[in-house]
């Protein structure tokens, strides 16, 4: 038996990246999944991966940005299975500028999808939760949710916002048997990264690999992390293995939040 046998988990953010990994550990670990991404053609995509393990999972459409469609998002998930164990909230956006050039549209963009979008999930969860007298929240915060970054000042408030927002809330539900954590990874390699590093490519006169280079060198593990690595957390946060952990926010990093 896995880990998760037998749960049934919302996985936001699920069509690509780090949500793509979550969606198909979950399910090796026994968990039933509602793949949901703003994307259709890309959770229907990931889907099909998932339903090798877990043949009754469902594809979603969800924009997290949108009340309506989050709350609408839980209440098929609940009415599907009669529960919702797992709450992923995992949507994420990044944009890359100096600050003295950041567009109010860009902070509102990032601020929007990644804290936002994290509230209007977790408050769309919680009835479901709250009713069962058990579940799980965890959500993708970044390393960036600790330090400051050049270029991404917009995106480190935003990631800033959903730890602030993961502990007040673990705390505020704790008294339901709901626990609350999130993720902080570091330098993923996903399709947002590989953006990312053509952005800081350009905005520092540098060349990709250079940018790459750099990453891997503040990582003392020597590598960049995979969308796998971080997953592995979400399987642990979400498992009996987690039952005492609350109000955390674990890094995952390689040790790149180190220097």
């Amino acid at each position: 038996m896995g880990l998760l046998t037998g749960k049934i988990a919302v996985v936001t953010g699920a069509g690509s990246g780090i949500g793509r990994s979550i969606a198909i550990l979950y399910a090796s670990e026994g968990a039933t999944v509602a793949v949901a991404d703003i994307n259709d053609e890309a959770a229907a995509a990931v889907l099909r991966e998932v339903k090798e393990w877990a043949p009754e999972s469902m594809a979603a459409a969800v924009n997290v940005t949108e009340k309506a469609s989050c709350e609408n998002l839980y209440r098929t998930v609940q009415e599907r299975f009669g529960r919702i164990d797992i709450a992923a909230n995992n949507a994420g956006v990044s944009t890359m500028n100096w600050v003295a050039d950041l567009t109010e549209e860009e902070w509102d963009f990032n601020m929007d999808v990644n804290a936002k979008g994290v509230f209007l999930c977790t408050q769309a969860a919680l009835p479901h939760l709250i009713r069962q007298g058990r579940g799980r929240i965890i959500n993708t915060a970044s390393m960036a949710g600790k330090r400051g970054v050049p270029l991404l000042a917009h995106y480190a408030a935003s990631k800033w916002a959903v730890i602030g927002f993961t502990k007040s809330v673990a705390l505020e539900v704790a008294r339901h048997g709901i626990t609350v954590n999130c993720v902080c990874p570091g330098y993923v390699k996903t399709g947002m990264q590989e953006r990312e590093v053509v952005w800081e490519a350009k905005l520092r006169d540098m060349e990709p690999q250079a940018v790459i280079d750099e990453y891997i060198r503040n990582t003392p593990l020597g590598r960049m992390q995979t969308p796998e690595d971080v997953a592995k957390i979400y399987v642990f946060l979400a498992s009996h293995l987690a039952d005492f952990v609350t109000g955390e926010a674990v890094d995952v990093t390689g040790g790149a939040d180190l220097v």
